[in-house]
């Protein structure tokens, strides 16, 4: 059997590109995998995401339906950022109907706004491609529900893979939290990752400049690139702060080295694309508490394996009170990581979810066979 793999292959740009070599990789042990074939293979897994990088995916998903793996259940950023206006409303329009005509064409003249306007969010736009598509594969509840309202015919949700990632020894460790001030009783809390708008980085780290004098044992590490200028020099007056740490991108080497010092991961998302994070599972593998946004996207998390808190108006007051407890409590901290490390082993192992996507193959070819 010949499996057609379709994904952006840059891994500098976005982590879906990482996920899908993993997946080839675990898939090539089955089958035949070709990487963004131009001819036709037995059955095409395509991997789509909510930014332009999936553009060539995409427009083979429609010419050549096959599998397809929403890493996001929104595109309309996508359409956004690949479409003119002419052809954004038409695809809206084909979407929720001609009603909606003068809207869509209001969320485009306002699509500067688009990273963080839950509007853009609220209209996922993946009508066209679901349900042309053999099958759809998702991550979670929240992605489920968006392709099947938008007449995806079958659906199935496989845990998302757990990459690998090298072991840092402890003596390593402990040398990098010298380094980041961060050893004894101080407690280290860590951002990692693209930062955009929906990870609510200004609202963590205006939690941490009202923590500044009243617990300073309490640290913020900012690493990742930023998505966008404006929301770069939003958060650059912070940076200035006593407890908090910016380092930008990192190569896989570096990001491990830096997961494994923190105590604690901030993964929050709001609005939410119904994404499952490869950083939270990344994280929780690692040994880390996680504190998260209570969404349908975390649902199939354990409650004692994550720590959630409330969007909206409580969420500044809820990480508040989460930091605090954390700093003062680290072993709570680090009973959830030790839950954290053993469900996601036995739950998002690469070769479980892998035999995830291998049935889900059989399933398609099976049917087009009939």
């Amino acid at each position: 059997m010949r499996i057609g793999i379709h994904a952006p292959l840059d891994e500098r740009r976005t982590g879906v590109a990482v996920y899908a070599r993993t997946l080839g990789q675990l898939l090539a042990r089955r089958a035949e995998v070709r990487w963004n074939p131009s001819e036709p293979c037995d059955v095409e897994l395509y991997h789509l995401g909510n930014n332009a990088l999936h553009r060539q995916a995409y427009e083979k998903a429609i010419e050549r339906p096959g599998l397809v793996v929403l890493h996001d259940a929104v595109l309309n950023h996508f359409f956004l950022s690949t479409q003119d206006q002419q052809h954004y409303v038409a695809e809206f329009v084909y979407n929720y109907g001609a009603w909606f005509e003068d809207f869509a064409r209001r969320l485009w003249r306002e699509r500067a706004r688009a990273a963080e306007d839950f509007r853009y969010f609220e209209y996922p736009m993946l009508r066209r491609v679901v349900e042309r598509a053999k099958g759809v594969i998702v991550h979670n509840p929240a992605a489920a529900r968006a392709a099947s309202a938008h007449g995806a015919r079958c659906v199935t949700e496989i845990p998302h893979l757990l990459l690998p990632t090298p072991a840092v020894p402890v003596a390593v460790r402990e040398q990098l939290r010298r380094q980041l001030a961060c050893s004894g009783r101080g407690v280290l809390f860590g951002v990692f990752g693209f930062l955009r708008e929906t990870k609510r980085l200004v609202r963590v780290l205006e939690v941490f400049r009202r923590l500044e004098s009243s617990l300073p044992e309490a640290r913020l590490l900012v690493a990742g690139r930023f998505v966008s200028e404006e929301l770069a020099r939003a958060c650059e007056p912070y940076f200035r702060m006593r407890n908090v740490i910016r380092v930008g991108f990192l190569s896989e080497r570096e990001l491990s080295l830096y997961v494994a010092a923190i105590d604690v991961g901030i993964n929050l998302r709001w609005p939410t694309a119904g994404e499952t994070s490869g950083m939270t599972i990344r994280l929780m593998s690692s040994g880390k508490a996680v504190v998260v946004s209570d969404t349908l996207e975390n649902a199939r998390w354990p409650e004692d394996c994550v720590v959630r808190i409330p969007t909206g108006v409580e969420e500044s007051d809820a990480l508040e009170f989460v930091i605090r407890w954390l700093t003062r409590f680290p072993e709570d901290a680090q009973e959830i990581g030790r839950r954290a490390a053993r469900y996601v082993a036995s739950v998002h192992g690469a070769e479980h979810c892998a035999e995830g996507y291998w049935d889900a193959i059989q399933v398609a070819v099976t049917t087009v066979s009939r």
